[in-house]
């Protein structure tokens, strides 16, 4: 709801004048918000603003470092090809070795060799698209056991590497999904449109310079050797404050629930930063994070591990704050004269329900995301003491249990302002008049008590 408009049920929340205005359909118009309020929450945004902002301009990076190319990983260079032909051969004539195995071929290792040695492998042809080499070709055997297998006039990426011989400075690095991830990414930008409509597009929007604040603020200050922690404050706060705006419209329903987002957020690290410190987490756990780390040595892998606990908790965060507030604003609407406990208790309940279905998507989103990792303990036959104390799992626990005791957290603590701000709300004469009538004329509690606007009963 932004704080000029007019939805189909509600008038304007947060008027130039601190006045909403009555209508005389069967809507009830939104519950005016009183400048004595407006003051109360700007005292505690404004503040909190201003410190994000000079955190932005103090810690802004300027870009990232440069540093040497190690030709590992995503370290390497790239340019775009194209597979030309795909030819079968035997793998006995072009493996280096010409020799049978006389290995176990019971184990993954004896039967890969006896594979390579007498199966058919795939000897294809691949043409250069970018870069100096454009139109060079170059050939690369595919084993018959290899996961990703060369097919004609599939599109590939190709990793360069100069300081190799000249036949051996190319190779096939991974397959360019770019079609079908820029179409993916359209479908679900039209789905949010034709769904959200307006309140679609400012969503996207606001993911739009999520995403700018991520790429241009806190990845490249962290890399600079800022502190990851703080880094990551200044930087999920600015995406918060941009966000759940820039979506829900300039209003007190959305200030509280930036209030309740930023208390839960500060829960989350405090936590965060004692669990991990406490199991001696590292965050070095696999080799694109050796990788980092052996670049950038400076960098604080545990801060860099509680940086995306909090920032992985963001979203999550926003989604529940911000219905937490609307429940209790609606609740009001309905029933402006139910005090502040009353309020609690009903949007509580609601709440309930929320936290069991977020806490259940949020464990289930680490688990498919590690499922490879859960599959390879599950093989090994190990105890799920063994596997739960491994630190690459105990990562994703300490990351899971975190988060959700914020979200979990998150419910009471947005709950219990909203329903305070909405009851301490002391509208000014002509919104208490303006309420009132509205309230008479659909046969609320109002009627009979004009001029005591949304005073709680005693």
């Amino acid at each position: 709801m932004t704080g000029t408009g007019h939805g189909p049920d509600h008038g304007p929340e947060w008027g130039a004048d601190g006045h909403g205005h009555a209508h005389s359909h069967s809507h009830r118009p939104a519950a005016p918000v009183s400048k004595h309020l407006r003051k109360v929450i700007a005292a505690i945004l404004i503040p909190f603003t201003a410190a994000v902002l000079v955190g932005l301009v103090v810690l802004w990076p300027g870009g990232a470092p440069s540093h040497k190319r190690t030709g590992v990983g995503f370290d390497q260079q790239t340019q775009q090809a194209t597979v030309t032909k795909v030819v079968e051969v035997s793998c006995k004539s072009v493996n280096a070795s010409g020799e049978t195995p006389t290995g176990d071929t019971s184990t993954a290792e004896g039967n890969s060799a006896v594979q390579e040695a007498n199966g058919t492998c795939k000897k294809a042809t691949i043409r250069v698209d970018t870069g100096d080499d454009k139109g060079r070709t170059f050939t690369e055997i595919v084993q018959p056991d290899q996961s990703r297998q060369l097919h004609q006039g599939e599109k590939v990426v190709v990793a360069y590497e100069p300081s190799a011989p000249k036949d051996l400075q190319y190779s096939v690095a991974d397959v360019d999904r770019k079609f079908p991830m820029a179409l993916l990414a359209g479908i679900f930008a039209l789905a949010v449109v034709v769904v959200g409509r307006m309140r679609g597009v400012m969503a996207l929007v606001a993911l739009a310079v999520s995403f700018l604040v991520l790429t241009l603020f806190i990845l490249p200050a962290i890399l600079q050797g800022a502190n990851p922690l703080l880094v990551a404050v200044v930087g999920a706060s600015a995406i918060m404050l941009i966000a759940l705006y820039m979506c829900h419209g300039l209003s007190a329903r959305t200030s509280v629930a930036v209030l309740g987002t930023l208390v839960s957020l500060l829960l989350i690290g405090i936590l965060g930063a004692e669990f991990i410190d406490w199991a001696a987490l590292t965050g070095n756990t696999d080799d694109n994070t050796g990788l980092i780390h052996g670049l950038y040595p400076s960098i604080d892998m545990s801060g860099l591990l509680l940086a995306g606990v909090i920032i992985g908790s963001l979203g999550v965060l926003d989604d529940v704050t911000v219905t937490q507030t609307s429940a209790v604003w609606e609740l009001h609407e309905a029933n402006p004269a139910m005090g502040w406990r009353g309020l609690y208790r009903a949007a509580i309940r609601i709440g309930r329900d929320h936290i069991a279905s977020v806490v259940n998507t949020l464990v289930l989103a680490y688990a498919g995301a590690a499922l490879p990792l859960l599959l390879l303990f599950s093989i090994a036959q190990s105890s799920v003491g063994t596997v739960a104390n491994s630190e690459l799992v105990a990562e994703e626990i300490v990351r899971t249990l975190v988060g959700s005791i914020g979200l979990v957290a998150s419910v009471p603590i947005t709950t219990l302002l909203a329903a305070l701000v909405v009851s301490a709300d002391r509208p000014g004469p002509q919104a208490a008049t303006a309420t009132a009538g509205a309230e008479a004329a659909a046969g609320g509690p109002a009627a009979g008590r004009s001029g005591r606007g949304r005073r709680r009963k005693r």
